[in-house]
């Protein structure tokens, strides 16, 4: 009755460690009064570092002679000699030898984390040792940015949020050859976002514990078509013509054809259109004086509109730029040159007196 009175005044009086050790000497054979405490020599004290999941071995050795030890976590009493007082199954005494008398816990969790003592009751004095286990996790990303579409100019603001033991350092990296580095955070926020910086971001977790988690997001920047290239083949009387537009939008922009102010209709009057994402194709068949003339591309989507015209002309136009009695001037003259007849030099003079 004393020794549980002096137990319990022990515990109230924030001695706890003392009373414990006080209680587990009254279990063992050889019960001595409690002396000065020290470690084991030769016995290396570190703090032990396991990730989660692994089997943590908490080691401790018993002295030469008659001694039995015991295992304590914080308040609470774990092994006394051989008897277990846990009810943790996961939780047992590695015994490699008749010296060692470690703590072996399978399948560590944070929860196992903080100090643990093992005290020794040898013939002549009670010594201690603690071990201060620390239960590392592995970075695990818990939330992420969805996907977005934003329009060009806005301000994006990108979140990562992650746990794990350390605390995970987060880092961002944007999928791009010409992308800069970004400054760590769980945060990132792109003020006036450019086409450029459209595409995938991603966030890494990385700690001491294991390899870094990454998850990707998908940032699409919206913005107003652009004509980058308007272009035409050569044509032909009786032949086909091909005019080329490309445009860049995001949205993708859709094409219209105009001839004029007349929008031009697929399959109508000779006319093929051929629309893909980026690029248009107008087709001209069996080409007719009346299919000459000025062709406009219209690009549009929901931020913008653009054109550019381009002028479909017979070959002799496109190729030397002359129109009306200049052609017919320079056609005399290729006469003179490949007949050399008195009638072609007649028709030249009588277009220059004209």
């Amino acid at each position: 009755m004393d020794m549980m009175l002096l137990v319990q005044g022990a515990c109230c009086s924030n001695q706890w460690l003392a009373a414990v050790l006080l209680s587990l000497c009254c279990l063992l054979p050889s019960c001595l009064p409690a002396g000065q405490s020290m470690d084991f020599p030769g016995a290396a004290v570190d703090n032990l570092v396991v990730r989660r999941g692994d089997t943590a071995v908490l080691r401790c050795y018993l002295e030469d002679g008659a001694s039995k030890g015991a295992w304590l976590n914080r308040s609470s009493i774990i092994f006394a000699g051989g008897d277990k007082w846990s009810v943790d199954p996961r939780v047992s005494i590695a015994t490699a030898n008749k010296r060692e008398y470690s703590l072996q816990i399978q399948d560590v969790d944070v929860t196992d984390d903080g100090p643990y003592t093992c005290s020794v009751q040898t013939q002549h004095t009670p010594r201690t040792m603690q071990v201060h286990l620390t239960v590392q996790v592995s970075p695990k990303i818990s939330r992420i940015s969805t996907d977005i579409v934003v329009n060009e100019g806005s301000n994006v603001t990108l979140i990562c949020l992650a746990t794990g033991k350390p605390e995970p350092s987060i880092s961002w990296r944007h999928i791009s050859p010409s992308a800069k580095p970004f400054e760590n955070g769980q945060y990132l926020d792109i003020y006036g976002i450019t086409r450029d910086q459209a595409g995938e971001y991603e966030c890494s977790a990385e700690n001491d514990a294991s390899v870094p988690d990454v998850k990707k997001v998908k940032v699409t920047v919206n913005f107003a078509p652009t004509i980058q290239e308007l272009k035409s083949s050569g044509v032909m009387l009786g032949g086909n013509g091909l005019i080329r537009c490309e445009s860049a939008g995001v949205p993708a922009p859709v094409f219209e054809w105009y001839k004029g102010e007349r929008k031009l209709i697929n399959g109508k009057h000779g006319i093929t259109i051929k629309n893909y994402s980026t690029r248009s194709l107008l087709t001209v068949t069996n080409v007719t004086e009346e299919h000459f003339g000025n062709y406009t591309c219209v690009a549009a989507n929901k931020l913008g509109v653009t054109n550019a015209s381009l002028p479909l002309n017979p070959p002799s136009t496109a190729q030397y730029g002359i129109t009306g009695d200049a052609e017919v001037l320079f056609s005399c003259w290729y006469l003179v040159l490949t007949l050399s007849s008195f009638t072609s030099i007649f028709c030249l003079k009588s277009i220059i007196l004209q």
